[in-house]
């Protein structure tokens, strides 16, 4: 079936259009019309797509936000499940004593979760993409951990978290992010850290968190941010998902949240600076304020992409190779800030 859509809206999406006098007639080829696509469309196409001015206030049909693969042109080597599998599976055994201390620390842990309103010690908390129980163990230092839920989906991660004392009473269970084994309205929090950035549909991850909350309770995402510098922007779009400030907002808003809100965080060393990114940059959150499944319509989730690289073991190992030493870079910009910081003085501008 055709769907009617305002001219301003047509030009914005790269669909096969006919004309039936003032309406454009649009055959979608999907349900998703990607905003960055729009910039691929070159003048000549949008010129093609013009009929006139009038009638240019039409009925605009419902439009589904698009995957990661479509709003950046691809998924970066580790956004997939499976190359995060082992990438986590070896990453798993240094996490807590390598990876935290420069991206992850626990004052930087403190400050993104005081947003996240865990001032009941009997609220009911889900821990997504838990991973070790690092962020956890913020959570449960206010909330019963009886009451609390950690699911993340690598095992070799849980682990770690499983032989931590202080979550010894914590519910902790194998799960995909994108599609929870938990119950609709179930929690009064939801937490996620440093697991977006693995998500080959954001959106659909949020729409999931937004999903589990109950009404009146809160989300809080803490997550990358998108570099500006050049060299580090080329390893960030190599290594898996930076998002942008302004994609975090759309992704919470789409999936239903309200009151939307960004709190900066990084590690004192970093004095502020954000062009390099950060792997923990920002702690948003989102406020779910009616009962029931999110107002965002989603089709089916397709099959992990990269599952084609079964099929294919070489093309699977040289994506989990370069994507891991694009990550290296990343470990090694914390320690190069960390000396910048003890040796630039303050009083100097350009740090």
């Amino acid at each position: 079936m055709a769907h009617c859509q305002p001219l301003a809206a047509v030009n914005a999406c790269p669909t096969k259009c006919t004309r039936t006098r003032n309406f454009m007639r649009v055959e979608p080829p999907r349900l998703q019309c990607s905003r960055r696509r729009l910039t691929a469309f070159t003048a000549s196409q949008r010129r093609s797509a013009r009929v006139g001015t009038t009638n240019k206030s039409l009925i605009a049909c419902c439009a589904v936000s698009a995957p990661a693969e479509s709003r950046s042109g691809k998924i970066r080597l580790i956004q997939h499940k499976e190359e995060a599998f082992w990438f986590y599976r070896f990453l798993s055994i240094v996490y807590d004593t390598v990876v935290n201390p420069g991206h992850w620390t626990e004052d930087m842990r403190t400050d993104a979760l005081s947003v996240a309103e865990l001032n009941d010690p009997n609220l009911k908390v889900c821990d997504v993409g838990g991973g070790t129980g690092f962020c956890t163990l913020g959570v449960v230092e206010t909330v019963k951990p009886e009451n609390v839920t950690l699911v993340d989906q690598s095992p070799h991660q849980l682990s770690k978290a499983k032989a931590k004392p202080a979550l010894q009473k914590v519910t902790i269970m194998e799960g995909d992010a994108e599609d929870l084994p938990l119950p609709t309205d179930g929690f009064d929090r939801y937490v996620s850290a440093g697991s977006i950035e693995y998500w080959p549909d954001p959106q659909r991850g949020i729409r999931e968190a937004y999903r589990v909350v109950n009404e009146g309770g809160l989300a809080c995402l803490i997550g990358p941010v998108h570099p500006t510098f050049w060299l580090s922007r080329f390893f960030a779009d190599v290594w898996m998902l930076f998002p942008t400030e302004a994609e975090y907002k759309e992704w919470f808003t789409k999936a239903g949240f309200e009151d939307v809100q960004i709190k900066r965080i990084g590690p004192k060393w970093y004095r502020g600076v954000r062009r390099h990114g950060l792997i923990m940059g920002c702690s948003v959150t989102g406020r779910k304020t009616k009962a029931g499944d999110s107002p965002l319509q989603l089709p089916p989730k397709p099959q992990e992409t990269s599952g084609k690289s079964r099929s294919n073991p070489l093309m699977f190992v040289l994506r989990l190779l370069l994507g891991s030493t694009a990550g290296f870079y990343y470990f090694v910009l914390p320690v190069y800030m960390w000396i910048k910081n003890k040796i630039w003085p303050r009083s100097l501008p350009g740090f």
